[in-house]
């Protein structure tokens, strides 16, 4: 390679380092976007709480909430679908005393906030001791316990509303590190099949959730 080649190389590698650099700002505000092939969003009433996009389907987030202080944050698409099969990867994930590594997602008419919830923080186990459980789904090497729960006058994406929440949560948590899978339609059929009805799809997403702690993750999402 020729002096020349090489100096020119250099500047290229260079301009690629500082467009990497310049993409991996955080965001810290409350904001939907596309980046890197994937939908992300980010939403917190609160606190100190960014994630930083990464390349393709990967983020990182960093949260410090106090009492009553929430994100919910992650990568995904912008159109959900009931029968996408997720695969994920999360390098880390410091739920803090309150936080979940979910499938997170919406849909409306009706009005539905859904979690498939595959690791969860060291004091709270979610959605919370009232809650009841009404099923099981057995999918992807675990058993997940089936809730319903409902929220009144909340956020949500339609404003503030008062709308139904799905959850699977596994009865043991994921470890990290490995190449995991979420079949989302068994989640769907089992939701369904104790009355639990979704609606025209809105938002999906691998999500990281914070409340009212400290902690951060570092996720990859993509499709099966």
């Amino acid at each position: 390679m020729t002096i020349r080649s090489r100096v020119t190389c250099i500047a290229f590698v260079l301009i690629l380092g500082a467009s990497a650099s310049a993409s991996a700002k955080p965001v810290c505000d409350n904001r939907t976007g596309s980046q890197g092939g994937f939908f992300y969003t980010v939403w917190k009433s609160g606190g100190d709480a960014c994630i930083t996009l990464g390349r393709r389907g990967r983020y990182t987030s960093r949260y410090q909430l106090r009492a009553g202080e929430n994100l919910v944050a992650g990568k995904g698409w912008r159109l959900g679908s009931t029968a996408r099969t997720i695969g994920y990867r999360a390098l880390r994930f410091d739920a803090g005393t309150n936080g979940y590594l979910a499938l997170y997602g919406w849909s409306t008419d009706p009005l539905i906030e859904y979690y498939v919830v595959d690791n969860w923080g060291s004091a709270f186990t979610p959605p919370g001791g009232q809650a009841r459980v009404l099923g099981q789904v057995v999918s992807d090497g675990g058993v997940y316990d089936v809730f319903r729960t409902q929220r009144v006058q909340q956020p949500s994406i339609r404003g503030t509303a008062t709308f139904d929440q799905y959850w699977s949560v596994r009865q043991s948590r994921r470890a990290t590190g490995e190449r995991a899978t979420i079949t989302f339609r068994n989640h769907v059929a089992a939701w369904r099949s104790l009355g639990m009805k979704l609606g025209t799809m809105n938002y999906q997403v691998l999500a990281t959730e914070g409340f009212g702690s400290t902690g951060g993750s570092d996720v990859t999402v993509w499709a099966e």
